[in-house]
């Protein structure tokens, strides 16, 4: 009988009778006190005619009635919202949201409690909530999508004003440290703020461990950069003779084998926008270009590179022409550092690895770690030529230097000679 009744006022109230519908509801108590249904639909009608204090009454008894039942949480929290009672809606919404954490709706509205409560940090934990689990989700209606852009703006204007407090207590002792930390520093802030990624190493071949992740090596570990910086002018007059004299020296850096197909690096097959003219490839010595480019060679041969046949040292001129970019990519192993000497930077030539996009400067070199995602772009009119080679990475010790030397030297070996079989 109680569920007839409760059909009959589902049914009236749908149809705008809501007399015959309360009607209904009273009888069903009647047979059946305190039965939730019955209780929750009193509320609604309630709610209907903007009675939100009988609405949370009834709303509150049905609850307490069926307290596992979310929904009626939920209820009560829009009736307590209506009769402008915060606490109350932030107890009933907390009521559903310890039925289910994952309840949308309600992290949602609590979200927007927080916010209108100004409860700036409260409300952006729950935003955060609210748009994680909105990122899982599939076609969104137009009218919440509007919901949780209000919400993205909120979480990214509060994130603004907590960084900027945030710095600006950290100001003066920032102020005080070297370069090295304040970097490193700004990093860690920057990513903190959602400002920017942390990036890792990517090899596509021998991946050393425990070796710092770090973009842009402090320059206190190449002590002989300053050394090198100081023939900037002589390396670059012999590149300027070299293709001068020698044009066919320069070749595209990209050259895919035959039928490979289509990916990144497509637009730059056998294309001179990235050009190279290699003195060294893979630790082999070409002879052409050092013979045209002495004092080059003799800057390079000072310096402490890998010898590694088959791998190392590599050194080139690397030429990228006006309004080409290299597309984002990772090296081969983090056991070695990539140096840069800019030799011709036009304005508008800009060099990104990981979070940290740098413009190159003519005559001033820096290292970094090749493979940590990176990319660079020439946005002149002009072309752009750095003297690029490797190094080993400072973090390793000699000891470990020559154990590499050694392993790659086994590893050739054994693609030439029997190698015993596993025990």
């Amino acid at each position: 009988m109680v569920g007839r009744l409760l059909q009959q006022a589902v049914e009236a109230r749908r149809q705008g009778r809501p007399a015959e519908a309360e009607h209904a509801l009273s009888e069903a108590l009647k047979s059946q006190p305190g039965e939730p249904q019955a209780l929750n639909l009193l509320g609604l009608i309630a709610l209907d005619r903007h009675d939100f204090g009988a609405a949370h009454g009834y709303f509150l008894k049905a609850a307490q009635a069926d307290p596992k039942e979310a929904a009626l949480w939920m209820n009560v929290a829009s009736a307590a919202r209506g009769l402008l009672d915060a606490e109350g809606e932030r107890h009933a919404l907390l009521q559903a949201i310890a039925i289910d954490q994952r309840n949308f709706m309600a992290q949602m509205r609590l979200a927007q409690l927080q916010q209108r409560l100004k409860e700036a940090q409260a409300a952006a934990d729950s935003w955060g909530k609210v748009l994680a689990m909105a990122a899982a989700m599939g076609d969104i209606p137009p009218a919440l999508a509007a919901t949780l852009d209000e919400g993205r703006a909120f979480v990214r204007d509060h994130n603004a004003r907590f960084a900027a407090f945030v710095e600006a207590g950290v100001a003066d002792r920032l102020g005080t440290v070297d370069m090295v930390a304040r970097r490193r520093f700004q990093a860690c802030l920057d990513h903190e703020f959602g400002r920017r990624s942390l990036y890792q190493n990517q090899c596509s071949g021998l991946h050393y461990p425990f070796l710092p992740a770090d973009e842009f090596f402090d320059r206190r570990h190449f002590p002989w950069m300053a050394q090198l910086e100081a023939q900037t002018d002589a390396i670059r007059a012999e590149f300027l003779a070299l293709v001068d004299k020698e044009g066919a020296s320069v070749r595209p850096y990209v050259r895919q084998d035959a039928g490979t197909p289509g990916n990144k690096w497509t637009a730059l097959d056998g294309s001179l926008d990235w050009g190279a003219a290699f003195l060294w490839e893979y630790g082999v010595r070409n002879e052409a270009v050092c013979t045209a480019c002495p004092q080059t060679v003799a800057a390079l041969e000072a310096l402490p590179r890998a010898d590694i046949p088959g791998r190392a040292p590599s050194a080139f001129f690397s030429l990228l022409k006006p309004g080409s970019h290299i597309p984002a990519h990772t090296g081969v192993t983090n056991t070695r550092a990539i140096i840069h000497l800019p030799l011709i930077v036009p304005p508008g030539c800009s060099f990104r690895v990981g979070g940290e996009t740098r413009a190159w400067e003519e005559g001033k070199a820096f290292a970094f770690d090749d493979t940590i995602d990176h990319e660079a772009w020439n946005d002149s009119d002009h072309l752009r030529v750095v003297l690029i080679f490797d190094v080993w990475n400072p973090h390793l010790s000699l000891e470990e230097q020559q154990l590499l030397k050694q392993f790659y030297a086994t590893a050739d070996a054994s693609k030439t000679k029997d190698v015993p079989a596993s025990i």
